[in-house]
């Protein structure tokens, strides 16, 4: 079944890509397995060196990389920009810190020596999502690669190009063949290179649907999972929070790739003393994004990626209105080409509205007044995703306990949620388990092997 590459922009079909077989895929994996019986043996030093090589190729060619990703999937040529680079910082911070990170851990016990030794897996399916189609992709392959792992992608179809671009960077500096592959396959292929036996664990970014789609294969073939799944990020703004300072932030989170990714803020919980004002100010800052082209660097919110994906979000918009959330801005699907959706900001959600229990991915803020710092909490927390958070205080060290009560797997004080190399990133509850990133990223897809010596 062939895989079509669609400018969202337009709806032109830009190529269409062949999709491998089913034998094709097994051989890829067979091949991976192979590859893995050296690399992991090979020094960190050596795996370095092709690491820090693909940082510097994506460095060079990110804006072709950015073009391709605007074309692919519609996210803003300037956002792309700096996704590329983002993968270029995490591909040097592991090749840095790799081995330390690895390095076996000492153990005292009755035996002469004791320890716990870190060491590869194997072969690592990623299925991955196309919202951030370099930056997804590089998270899991720069510390499973540099843990001595090899990699076989699965990326979604509407991304063939960047899939095979991706390939070609690791390939262009010079990793040993086979040691990363992009499977061109379907959804319907996964389960069975899952269920292929040289694969020894999968990595999965996308919809909750998916994440448990594939946990229970991967679970009856008793394989090893990582899942980062759908977020409703909630972010608190208390009543001592710099307005303006808060405002331009919560803005900027919810638009950040047209408003598609799982930590973009979603639901605003205000205290009543700031609430009129926020609104006033957070409908004016969403007025004031651009929509348009991705390929122009003046534009800040682009098509969404899909025709249908934005029609289920115009749904969900209007389902909450018919049930008395307050339309503020937005709200209407555009007339002419493209997957087009404009930032929208709802008012008075509450439960019964797909606003208030519905991951709404897309450019579309959720606006709900609290009556003090506990019922902001009860809110955010009164949702099945836990993935990113944030609280908005002059009074950091209150931010910071505000924070450790939010059910999520990462939060943030006066910042908006984002993934960083140094630090673990994942959630809770319907939001995924396991971790990427740091040191607790890296350990997701190694043997923690005792070693014990009389």
């Amino acid at each position: 079944m062939p895989l079509d590459a669609v400018n969202p922009a337009t709806g032109e079909t830009l190529k269409t890509y062949e999709e491998m077989t089913p034998q094709q895929a097994a051989v890829a994996v067979d091949e991976a397995h192979t590859a893995w019986k050296t690399w992991r043996k090979t020094p960190f030093a050596d795996r370095a060196r092709p690491m820090k090589r693909a940082a510097a190729i994506l460095r060079e060619r990110k804006e072709e990389f950015a073009k391709l990703m605007a074309l692919e999937m519609g996210k803003p040529i300037k956002q792309g920009v700096a996704e590329a680079e983002k993968c270029a910082l995490g591909c040097d911070y592991y090749a840095d810190h790799a081995e330390a990170h690895l390095s076996p851990e000492m153990v005292k016990t009755e035996a002469s020596k004791s320890y716990v030794a870190f060491e590869p897996m194997g072969v690592v399916l990623a299925v991955m999502p196309w919202n951030f189609p370099f930056w997804q992709v590089f998270r899991f392959a720069a510390p499973a690669l540099m843990a001595g792992n090899t990699g076989v992608l699965k990326h979604a179809s509407n991304v063939p190009g960047c899939a095979l671009a991706i390939e070609d960077v690791f390939v262009q500096a010079g990793f040993p063949t086979s040691v990363f592959r992009t499977l061109l396959i379907g959804s319907r292929q996964v389960k069975a290179v899952i269920e292929h036996p040289r694969v020894a664990a999968v990595t999965l970014t996308g919809s909750t649907p998916a994440g448990k789609a594939v946990a229970a294969q991967a679970g009856a073939a008793l394989k090893k999972t990582v899942l980062e799944l759908g977020g409703s990020d909630p972010y608190i703004i208390l009543e001592d929070a710099d307005l303006d300072y808060a405002v331009n932030t919560c803005a900027t989170s919810r638009l950040i790739n047209s408003g598609q990714s799982c930590v973009n803020a979603k639901r605003f919980i205000v205290v009543e003393p700031l609430v009129t004002a926020f609104t006033e100010k957070l409908v004016a800052a969403m007025k004031a994004r651009q929509m348009g082209d991705p390929l122009a660097d003046a534009t800040d919110v682009g098509p969404q990626s899909r025709p249908d994906l934005r029609d289920e979000l115009h749904q969900q918009v209007v389902d909450s209105v018919a049930k008395g959330a307050k339309l503020l801005l937005g709200g209407e699907i555009p007339p002419g080409k493209g997957s087009f959706y404009p930032p929208t900001v709802l008012a008075n959600i509450k439960p019964g509205m797909p606003a208030y229990h519905e991951e709404l991915f897309g450019p579309v803020a959720s606006i709900f007044s609290a009556h003090d710092e506990a019922e902001a909490v009860r809110i955010a927390n009164d949702s099945i995703f836990g993935l990113g958070a944030a609280v908005f205080t002059k009074d950091v060290s209150r931010g910071e306990r505000v924070a450790r009560e939010l059910e999520a797997g990462c939060t943030f004080v006066n910042a908006l949620v984002a993934s960083d190399p140094r630090l673990p990133f994942g959630g809770i509850k319907e939001s995924g388990y396991g971790r990427e990133l740091g040191t607790y990223g890296i350990k997701e897809f190694v043997n923690m092997k005792t070693v014990y010596i009389k």
